[in-house]
């Protein structure tokens, strides 16, 4: 650093009162032009290249923050899938997967990919280009799941929602009802919209198929519910269910993770649609003996492991209790400061996420730029017809009361930045309350409070 760039360094609080005061006249000339060079370098540096201190504060809804003693089973170095331990291994690690599905029963399958990798497969290998579909569309992930459908052939009957409510049961019993030939094979449902902060009932999904005497598989995109959310695979005779690895489960991005009930791999003898990457078929003939088709990501399924195993100690009843009370905390902030969450309907309010309206006027784009340029803050921008009108908050996964409050923190100040009109400590208050209030000692920790 050269002798000016320090003087400009040591005398930037005097600019900064300088600056303030609209005199300059105080600070002599080849300082003033050392601070004028080093801010014009700094402003061509390429974008983002800076690294603040402290950490990225990431809440979006996935990917998800993940455990440090994840990362530190990840760190591996590069091993040989084909060697004699590998079988026992993939086997628990199926078998591990279990837990998550909420299943004795299902066949769960781990592909290399991400959850729009599960949505082809649970489609290609249960039904037939042709055959009759009834789905929701409810958000942009939902959207996309039909665009998926239709473009592989299948004839999509799409009940649609507002963007911010769930699956309409009554109205998808006037469909089953009307499908008096029963040609309908397959019922998709998105479990959590994270475009909308949106919880189907998968359970009053399942009765309704029951009320109609309606043979059709149940599909579900659990991609941003399983291992967040209550999730019974066997109990609501789900068909098959869909998750990924960089949600709930707390790992990054690259597997894609179904499980298929019986019924789901008998249809495989009749679907008739072109499969080959995420054909069950593979996975089934091999996965029994420990092996694998094609090369699985090792470091991914170290990460996998070790996450199934932090959700096994705290259990999975905590686990869906947990996420409640984040969500629950989230919401008493949202209150706090006189705004509304998108979905309106208590039923329907998702543990996995938080989507906040903005008030007319204020861009929420602006909301989530602020956040990330000012405060290192990552929040879920809003998607397709949501666009500018609301943001997302995250609290799914590896997370605890402390860390969501850094992000209720960031956004309520950012809201603030973007415009919005709230006092400082409106939304954040409430949630501490209501978190003091009902958080509880961590296990083992106990003899700390005697």
């Amino acid at each position: 650093m050269s002798s000016l760039s320090r003087a400009a360094a040591r005398l930037q609080g005097r600019l900064m009162a300088a600056t303030a005061a609209r005199s300059f006249s105080s600070l002599p000339a080849e300082v003033e032009e050392a601070i004028t060079a080093a801010t014009s370098a700094a402003q061509t540096r390429p974008a983002f290249s800076h690294t603040p201190a402290g950490r990225n504060h990431l809440y979006v809804p996935g990917p998800v923050n993940v455990h440090d003693s994840v990362i530190r089973a990840m760190s591996v170095p590069g091993q040989n899938h084909r060697d004699p331990w590998f079988a026992e291994f993939y086997k628990q690690c199926l078998h591990d997967l279990k837990m998550i599905f909420g299943t004795a029963d299902g066949t769960p399958i781990i592909f290399p990919g991400t959850g729009t990798g599960g949505w082809e497969a649970a489609l290609t290998n249960t039904l037939s280009p042709g055959d009759k579909v009834v789905t929701f569309r409810y958000g942009l992930f939902s959207h996309l799941w039909i665009d998926m459908m239709q473009r592989l052939g299948l004839d999509v009957h799409v009940i649609e929602g507002r963007w911010g409510d769930g699956a309409y049961e009554d109205k998808l019993a006037e469909v089953l009802k009307a499908d008096k030939d029963k040609k309908i094979k397959a019922v998709c449902v998105v479990h959590n919209e994270t475009t909308t902060g949106v919880t189907s009932d998968i359970p009053e999904v399942r009765k309704t198929m029951d009320a109609a005497s309606h043979p059709a598989l149940l599909l579900v995109d659990g991609v941003s519910s399983i291992g967040a959310l209550d999730f019974q695979f066997d109990k609501w005779r789900v068909d098959v269910a869909v998750t990924g690895s960089q949600k709930a489960l707390s790992i990054p991005t690259g597997l894609a993770m179904v499980c298929a009930s019986d019924k789901a791999i008998a249809s495989m003898k009749t679907a008739k649609s072109r499969r080959c990457y995420y054909d069950f078929a593979d996975m089934l003939r091999l996965n029994p003996s420990g092996n694998v088709p094609y090369t699985p990501s090792l470091p991914l399924l170290y990460g996998m492991q070790a996450s199934l195993k932090l959700l096994r100690d705290e259990g999975m009843q905590n686990v869906v209790a947990r996420h409640h009370r984040l969500a629950e905390g989230c919401r008493k902030a949202v209150e706090g400061w006189g705004l509304q969450t998108l979905c309106r309907d208590t039923r329907w309010k998702s543990d996995s996420l938080t989507v906040i309206e903005v008030p007319k006027g204020i861009d929420s784009q602006k909301i989530v730029d602020v956040a990330y340029a000012k405060y290192n803050l990552s929040l879920g921008i809003g998607l397709a017809d949501v666009k500018g009108k609301v943001f997302r908050i995250g609290h799914l996964g590896n997370m605890d009361e402390l860390m969501l409050s850094s992000a209720l923190c960031g956004a309520e100040m950012s809201l603030i930045d973007a415009g919005v009109p709230l006092t400082p400590g409106s939304g954040v208050a409430r949630a501490l309350d209501y978190w003091q209030k009902t958080s509880a000692i961590i296990p083992t920790r106990e003899s700390l409070m005697q």
